[in-house]
């Protein structure tokens, strides 16, 4: 946990290069101290096809999935702040959004928490 999932047009990979473009949402989320770096997970998923507004040509979306437990005012600093770091990086873009949403923390499993040797139930077991 986090995980960032990135959309965008596949035009968007002739201005920044995948890894740019992962690094920055990477770099923020870890500047934002919210996260255990070995936590943060990112990828991208480029589009050939989509259909957008008159005369608009790119975008570029992320979905953050993070586990509950931080603030309002934290999550939206995150969106913030990777929205402006990937303005910065891709000015000329027509659509560029970001979503913070939660796991809910009763609901969630992993590969650790399922672990039988993990009594502590903690989600970060063995990493």
């Amino acid at each position: 946990m986090p995980h960032f999932i990135i959309e965008c047009s596949q035009d968007i990979l002739q201005h920044r290069t995948p890894d740019e473009i992962m690094d920055a949402v990477y770099n923020v989320a870890e500047s934002t101290g919210l996260f255990a770096v070995n936590d943060i997970k990112v990828r991208l998923q480029p589009y050939p096809y989509y259909r957008l507004g008159e005369g608009k040509e790119s975008f570029l979306h992320v979905f953050g999935y993070i586990m509950q437990g931080r603030s309002t005012e934290q999550k939206a600093d995150l969106s913030r702040q990777i929205n402006i770091r990937l303005i910065a990086l891709l000015p000329d873009i027509s659509f560029l959004s970001v979503n913070i949403s939660e796991f809910e923390a009763a609901t969630y499993s992993n590969k650790a928490l399922i672990n039988p040797e993990n009594t502590s139930h903690d989600r970060h077991f063995g990493l």
